[in-house]
């Protein structure tokens, strides 16, 4: 699994006009899927997101987690993330998992998030064609890929 974190003041995303999940002071998380995905890699990748020391504390230093400044999680389904650029110009997506995979693993991310939050975290829609709109703070962009957790 991959994901994309970026710090953000706000972030929503909107399909067909209308918008799915929006948030103020949180993290927008991009995630893409593999195959061969496994429940502990959806549980090592929301633990790491959710335990992140990404947020401001008093003395402006990058200190504290999410958790601590009540800040809320947009995920957003993104197949792009699993991109290989090794071999020429076009993008391959052999290495990301079919819908009928993905689908269910990002529905179980959320389910993650959620609980470690503890609260419901926002999303786009699954499959849509999505407008996401985002004010990076920072800007802090951190990548995490649960193949790489050393």
């Amino acid at each position: 699994m991959r994901a994309l974190i970026q710090r953000v003041s706000r972030a929503s995303v909107t399909v067909e006009g209308q918008v799915t999940g929006s948030i103020g002071t949180g993290m927008l998380v991009l995630c893409g899927f593999a195959s061969d995905e496994t429940a502990e890699d959806l549980s090592w990748t929301a633990r790491k997101i959710l335990g992140l020391r990404i947020f401001d504390d008093a003395e402006g230093v990058m200190n504290l987690p999410l958790a601590e400044v009540g800040g809320d999680i947009l995920a957003v389904s993104q197949f792009t993330l699993m991109a290989s650029t090794k071999k020429g110009n076009r993008p391959s997506y052999v290495h990301a998992a079919p819908p009928e995979i993905s689908e269910p693993l990002f529905e179980a991310f959320k389910d993650e998030l959620s609980a470690g939050l503890g609260h419901r975290v926002q999303s786009g829609i699954f499959g849509a064609d999505m407008k996401v709109d985002l004010l990076n703070d920072g800007p802090v962009t951190i990548w995490i890929d649960s193949k790489n957790k050393i």
